[in-house]
């Protein structure tokens, strides 16, 4: 089975907003040619989800492709339903500042595991 997740990339303001969008990695990334609008990556593998599940848990790789292409390092994430904590993990392998929120403890906890288990690989 085919899924699609719909990733929104916006600001409040043209004039006022500062954001970053890494073109020359991105194109570079993808064997030096322009990155397209439409990403194939492979489902979360089993593997991502060996401390616990969540049901709308990310590939690893797609969080990777979304904070390269939209954050420089030392940056700071803000991710306001924090899940499974990927892209989290993803923000801290990269050396970026993260902000995760969420209101289940279970998902928090699996998190925590998550992070821990990333520490020790």
């Amino acid at each position: 089975t085919h899924s699609t997740e719909t990733i929104l990339w916006a600001k409040k303001d043209l004039k006022k907003s500062k954001y970053t969008f890494n073109y020359n990695l991105m194109k570079e990334l993808n064997d030096n040619k322009q990155m397209k609008d439409v990403w194939e990556t492979s489902l979360t593998k089993p593997s991502e989800k060996r401390c616990g599940k969540h049901p709308t848990q990310k590939p690893i790789e797609l969080l990777e492709k979304i904070i390269l292409s939209s954050t420089d390092e030392n940056d700071l994430i803000l991710d306001p339903f924090n899940g499974s904590g990927t892209t989290g993990i993803v923000a801290s392998r990269l050396n970026r500042k993260y902000i995760g929120i969420e209101q289940e403890k279970e998902y928090l906890d699996l998190t925590i595991r998550r992070k821990e288990s990333d520490k020790n690989e």
